[in-house]
């Protein structure tokens, strides 16, 4: 069989002499600008040598990044699709650095969205694209909003349901109503399953929530001893009592990832909690909104993402995570526990969302 692509190491500085030949200085020297070592980039050679990508992708996620295609352009995205395709990956997503809209559609990508800024400058590509490799139809989410603060991830997911629901306008969602939200929500920095899902419930009350949480400790608080830990246990309490004055429901159940995969199915959303571990490597509690499931990856919206790593905002939307991944990525601290909220359709009157 004649081989459709070759994979060859990166090698950030030490270019091969038949890519210099390809690939513009620029292009090149943006590629060596950050360590992306993080997230293995390599090269994947489409036959004969013409035309050649740089890609890279997430630990633990089923997609691949075209960061830039050169030289031979359709054969360089093709030989990617075809090592996406043997990889078993659901998504193949390409950075706008320097191919065109025209160009992207000819090889089978649709645009992304362009994320809103709210004069907030959001670094990476003025566009991206996307093809699914999966066959199912996954609704895309409104534009892209990174988080202003390195605390604010669970009111941004909440915030991105529920303008994705059209519950909230996609308008809203600036930098007072992320801080106005975390505000109701917050344990100090930090966004606990119980509190968000009661901001949640105050904010929006027709909509259905409920939260899962399957330990009845303080969570969040490893970092803590002494009063500083006792304070925000005291406030996690609060956040349970008002849980079950406001009709929260609070489930001790683990939500399993087939339990995700239902909830997405019936186009709920589910604000989930998970460790940076895998797909960063800092084990630091960040919120990510799941919203669409394909075949062995369920797709979230991650309102973070790492520029230090070379990473740009069409990594951080759209993004599936393997099933696997996803499950052991969402058991978070030291006692092993699992936090998400679901948030249903809201309750529409008279044609509109009260």
């Amino acid at each position: 069989m004649t081989p459709t692509y070759t994979v060859v190491p990166y090698e950030p500085g030490a270019w091969p002499d038949a890519l210099r030949r390809i690939a513009r200085p620029e292009v090149l020297e943006r590629w060596g600008a950050v360590d992306r070592s993080p997230h293995a980039p390599r090269l994947v050679v489409a036959p004969g040598g013409g035309g050649a990508a740089l890609v890279t992708a997430r630990p633990g996620t089923a997609y691949v990044k075209i960061v830039d295609a050169v030289g031979d352009v359709p054969a360089a995205v093709g030989a990617v699709v075809s090592y996406a395709e043997e990889q078993g990956l659901a998504q193949v997503k390409w950075e706008g650095w320097t191919t065109s809209a025209e160009d992207a559609a000819a090889a089978g990508f649709a645009p992304l969205r362009l994320p809103l800024t709210h004069g907030q400058e959001v670094e990476g590509p003025g566009a991206g694209y996307v093809r699914w490799l999966s066959g199912e139809d996954i609704a895309e989410p409104p534009p892209y909003y990174r988080q202003s603060t390195s605390f604010t991830c669970g009111a941004v997911t909440a915030l991105a349901a529920q303008a994705h629901a059209g519950v909230a306008a996609v308008g809203s969602l600036d930098r007072e109503a992320e801080l106005t939200l975390w505000r109701d929500a917050t344990n100090f920095a930090a966004c606990e399953p119980v509190g968000l899902g009661v901001a949640v419930r105050r904010r929006w009350p027709s909509s259905p929530v409920e939260v899962y949480l399957d330990t009845d400790k303080p969570v969040l608080l490893d970092h803590l001893s002494g009063d500083e830990r006792e304070w925000r246990a005291v406030l996690q309490r609060v956040s349970r009592a008002e849980a079950g004055r406001l009709g929260v429901p609070v489930d001790a159940r683990r939500l399993s990832v087939a339990g995700i995969r239902d909830a997405v199915g019936r186009r709920e959303h589910v604000l989930l909690l998970v460790s940076l571990a895998a797909m960063q490597g800092f084990d630091v509690p960040h919120w990510v909104l799941c919203h669409g499931a394909v075949p062995g990856a369920v797709v979230v919206d991650d309102p973070w993402f790492n520029t230090a790593a070379g990473e740009s905002w069409v990594d951080a939307c759209l993004l599936p995570v393997a099933d696997e991944a996803l499950d052991a990525m969402s058991v978070v601290g030291r006692d092993g526990f699992r936090g998400a909220v679901r948030i249903g359709g809201a309750v529409r009157i008279g044609g509109g969302v009260r």
